[in-house]
């Protein structure tokens, strides 16, 4: 225990004697830490964006429905009353209603809207207005008139771009048709009501909200539905909700199912994925750098003191303790410097950006990602898990760094290091 004191105090005091030395490495270090914070905090502020605006658009972070009507998109493989009461009772099970902000039940059909001008394909959505307003928050992007209401009923919320090829305005005449669940292409008048706007060309032009009431009655489903989107207090909760989901479904597993966002939108998930693959690169390279600089810092005071470490080795220090002395110099710097990154990444997170991050003056128009348009202020959030991992990584980049020029001072031979001028 003494030895390893004494070790710890040469490290400690070498550290220190270099001062100049040292407080450059540090600097680049603590310089290269907070980056790395401030970079894996905006991007998570920015994926935390990215899902939230895809999953109210589209199903929700899970998506509760028949296991072949993800491909399929037919009526014949909606939820079933027997399924649909399970997935309401699955969604009642405490442990899961605790982490679900919003349910909402739509039927989904693939169709065509026509008018006096023409026909469009579209994609037909039976909603709660209720319970939609607050899950898509479509109602927040109106153009004109509103969003549908609880009383509405041959009532149809469109697109801007889809009024505009079909020369639709308010209260104009709207014709959907679709197969119903006889197999019989069925038709269903409807009046706009309301126009949105979003910025994305294929939601604009091939989304069609009507009362859900009014969509069952006209493809003669009863009170069925194709979906349950379900919404979690955090998308970091999914996995565990959907696990629960799973275990709860799985009485009847051949009729109902749960997806994750990942699964139910896969462009999303692959948009996500090609970015952090992006965020790893980077952060590749501040490790490298970081490395570097330990590398070269230790290795440099290594040979600087070669007549040194050749007294001490005289003196009674063994390799393995030498050896031990440097290497502790280069995980010393790197925690000290570590620790200090956090901070600096923390703090300047916080004070400047704690807000948001505006990019808006660096576009001209809408920014979209796999179909999904972006808020134009990122958030940074921060993960501990991240934290820690970030710290893990530069810890293991010191240890690593430091391995050479300890090995190097085990190399040292005595007699000609006493030869040695600094």
């Amino acid at each position: 225990m003494r030895r390893a004191k004494l070790l710890a105090r040469l490290a400690l005091r070498n550290v220190r004697r270099q001062t100049r030395r040292s407080i450059l490495t540090a600097s680049a270090m603590v310089l290269g830490v907070a980056v790395l914070v401030f970079s894996r905090a905006l991007g998570d502020g920015a994926h935390e964006d990215w899902i939230d605006q895809g999953v109210r658009l589209g199903k929700g972070h899970i998506a509760i429905q028949h296991p072949r009507f993800q491909q399929s998109r037919h009526l014949d493989d909606r939820l079933t009353p027997r399924a649909l009461a399970l997935a309401e009772r699955a969604l009642a099970e405490p442990d899961i209603a605790a982490r679900v902000t919003a349910v909402a039940p739509r039927l989904e059909i693939q169709g065509l809207a026509n008018s006096a001008t023409g026909a469009i394909p579209v994609f037909v959505t039976g909603v709660d207005p209720e319970i939609e307003a607050g899950f898509s928050k479509l109602g927040d992007r109106v153009v004109e008139g509103r969003y549908l209401e609880d009383g509405d009923r041959l009532h149809a919320f469109v697109g801007q771009r889809l009024a505009e090829r079909l020369d639709l305005e308010l209260d104009s005449r709207l014709v959907l048709t679709g197969q119903d669940a006889t197999g019989e292409i069925a038709g269903q008048f409807v009046r706009v009501v309301g126009i949105f706007r979003t910025g994305l060309p294929e939601a604009d032009e091939g989304i069609v909200h009507i009362p859900l009431r009014t969509a069952q009655e006209w493809l003669q489903v009863g009170g069925a539905v194709t979906t349950l989107a379900v919404l979690v207090a955090s998308g970091w909760d999914m996995p565990a909700v959907l696990d629960d989901l799973d275990a709860a479904l799985a009485e009847d597993a051949s009729e109902v199912a749960a997806l994750g966002w990942r699964e139910a939108m896969p462009e999303l998930d692959a948009a996500i994925r090609i970015d952090d693959y992006g965020d790893y690169l980077f952060h590749l390279i501040l490790f490298v750098i970081v490395g570097l600089a330990i590398v070269n810092t230790v290795l440099m005071s290594v040979l600087y003191r070669t007549r040194e470490f050749g007294v001490l080795r005289a003196l009674g220090l063994t390799k393995g303790e030498t050896a031990g002395v440097v290497f502790g110099e280069g995980v010393l710097l790197t925690l000290v410097s570590g620790l200090l990154g956090m901070v600096v990444g923390f703090a300047f997170t916080w004070v400047f950006f704690r807000n948001g991050l505006d990019y808006s003056g660096l576009l001209d128009s809408e920014f979209t990602i796999s179909g999904i348009l972006l808020e134009p202020v990122i958030v940074p959030i921060f993960r501990m898990v991240q934290v820690f991992q970030s710290l893990g990584s530069i810890v293991v980049i010191g240890v690593l760094a430091s391995l050479y020029p300890a090995y190097r001072a085990t190399r040292i031979d005595v007699a000609e290091a006493m030869k040695f001028e600094a």
